[in-house]
């Protein structure tokens, strides 16, 4: 066992007297150190509950004859830091965590590893920090929140943030807001629709490395604690295997995951994480592989913010594996892709779809491609990516004037105060991974248009990214983004923005020679953060198109 390096032998008496000092006996040095890294805390409402999930794991742990250890990883709650400076602080975590809970494995030498996320960037960092340290792990997440409820209508977070919008319009009243704020995120859980941490955790399923129910299993629910006991149970049995998340996170893995994606519409967050863990795991994710997916895969679901139906209404028609049986049908899946629990075919024993609102059947999608597209062209030379499922259909091809800012709050602005108009093409910039620094999500502005009915009539593209709560024409990822000079950097007010989502085509109406004319006058921004961890990640942070890994 690893673990004997700390455990075993004469020169390893002051190592059990630490232990001693943490209340280890004797007997607990011939069995296997489990580490759990749970990203418990009192900030994120996703996390409130994950130490009662930590020690239903490590009862299974114990129960199967272990030791299991837990030590923290932080979190970032994206909904508390939205629309603000903190948004700066969120995507730049997921290589802190990854970094720290290599840290923690290697210097204490930990057999095996349990990890429990919930939210958005955690969940990616600890699958980044599995596939590096190659150990035998298994994932179990705390689960989604219910949904809120009013008037038989469903309220997720995305009710709240659009209500803000509507409110601004002369749409809804304050005091009906305030009624909205009081009901619409209930309790604990990853917030109920297919936004960035719910898509992560159900894409897990997909890659193997966590049990069904991990993606759709209500953090309320006893089921919740039920598969983190047998999560912490399964650990033992994959440390016996000596089964690493490498023979597990294959190129069949990935496309599994993908596969799911574009079933369920999922956040154009999972063409950032997604690539960052396959660059863990030794090979390349691009942006072409998700269009092509993309084509053969039908969407399947619209959750919310696509539709209105939560998380918690998925796990009822059967969850991820309902999912996995429709896309069977079609062959769309790699059954024999190994998994922590057997082979992925194994999810699907006992499965059927119960109820064919929700999960549509594969012969009758929402349409025959899947939820996310990769747009190119000469505004985004290396890509940029756009939720299609949550788009209107008025708006998959549309045509209109630029109108630039270069700060989220500076857009955000100027919607509040009326000054959009039906056919503008909102341009945000230098909000990208470099010049963000920290690639803001843009739920703010995204929900304010929605609140005000003009989701259906005003494009908004990004060098930043969105939050899976973000729907409507809402294009990120632009890339080069406008710090590294990329296209976007060039637009002034006014130029024509040509969109072509069903063509996955991006423009700007300008001839090359303009385009060339502008690159050769053009100079960047100054940094907006000069010291602190911020401008070490500006520093290290590759492109969006490239999953923003550190170079």
């Amino acid at each position: 066992m690893r673990s004997d390096s700390v455990k075993k032998g004469m020169a390893r008496a002051p190592h059990r007297s630490l232990f001693k000092a943490l209340g280890f006996i004797n007997e607990e040095f011939d069995k296997p150190l489990i580490g759990i890294a749970v990203a418990k805390s009192e900030i994120v409402p996703g996390h409130l509950h994950l130490d009662t999930v930590a020690k239903a794991v490590a009862d299974g742990v114990r129960m199967a004859g272990g030791v299991p250890v837990q030590f923290p990883v932080i979190g970032v709650c994206d909904g508390i830091a939205m629309n603000h400076e903190g948004m700066r602080y969120s995507l730049v975590t997921r290589e802190l965590i990854a970094d720290s809970i290599e840290c923690m494995v290697m210097a204490h030498a930990f057999d095996a590893l349990v990890c429990i996320p919930n939210c958005d960037k955690i969940v990616p960092g600890m699958l980044m920090a599995a596939a590096r340290l190659n150990l035998p792990s298994v994932f179990v997440s705390g689960g989604p929140m219910l949904a809120g409820r009013q008037n038989g209508k469903t309220l997720t977070l995305t009710s709240i943030f659009e209500a803000v919008g509507a409110v601004g319009a002369g749409l809804m009243s304050e005091a009906e807001l305030t009624e909205l704020e009081d009901i619409s995120c209930p309790g604990c859980g990853s917030c109920a629709g297919m936004f960035t941490a719910n898509s992560m955790n159900c894409v897990t399923e997909a890659l193997g490395l966590a049990l069904p129910g991990n993606g759709t299993i209500p953090a309320v629910m006893a089921g919740r604690l039920r598969l983190a006991k047998k999560t912490g149970m399964l650990i033992m049995e994959v440390l016996k295997k000596g089964l690493a998340p490498k023979t597990i996170l294959s190129e069949r893995a990935f496309l599994n995951a993908l596969t799911l994606d574009m079933a369920l519409g999922c956040s154009t967050n999972t063409a950032l994480h997604l690539p960052a863990v396959a660059h863990e795991a030794g090979f390349k994710l691009d942006l072409e592989l998700f269009n092509k997916i993309s084509g053969r895969t039908p969407n399947l679901c619209k959750l919310s913010p696509a539709g209105p139906s939560a998380i918690e209404d998925l796990d009822a028609a059967g969850g991820i594996p309902a999912v996995f049986f429709e896309l069977a049908k079609k062959g769309l899946l790699d059954l024999e892709a190994p998994t922590v629990y057997g082979v992925l075919g194994d999810a699907l024993k006992g499965v059927e779809n119960r109820n064919p609102e929700v999960i549509r059947p594969v012969e009758n999608p929402y349409s025959e491609t899947g939820g996310l597209a990769a747009l190119r062209g000469n505004l985004a030379p290396q890509g940029a990516v756009v939720k299609q499922s949550a788009v209107a259909r008025a708006m998959l091809k549309h045509e209109g004037p630029a109108r630039v800012f270069d700060t989220e709050e500076g857009a955000f602005e100027a919607i509040m105060g009326g000054t959009i108009r039906a056919g503008d093409v909102i341009v945000i910039r230098y909000e990208g991974p470099r010049g963000g620094p920290g690639m803001k999500e843009m739920l703010s502005p995204t929900s304010a248009l929605a609140g005000m009915k003009l989701d259906d009539k005003v494009a908004l593209i990004t060098d930043g990214r969105f939050s899976g709560a973000s729907r409507g024409a809402a294009i990120g990822h632009v890339s080069p983004e406008a710090a590294d000079g990329g296209p976007i950097g060039l637009l002034k007010e006014g130029d024509i923005i040509a969109i072509d989502i069903e063509a996955r085509t991006l423009e700007v109406k300008l001839s090359p020679q303009e385009l060339e004319t502008r690159k050769a006058a053009w100079k960047p921004l100054a940094p907006k953060v000069t010291s602190g961890y911020l401008a070490r990640y500006a520093r290290q942070v590759s492109s969006a198109s490239q999953g923003a890994v550190f170079k």
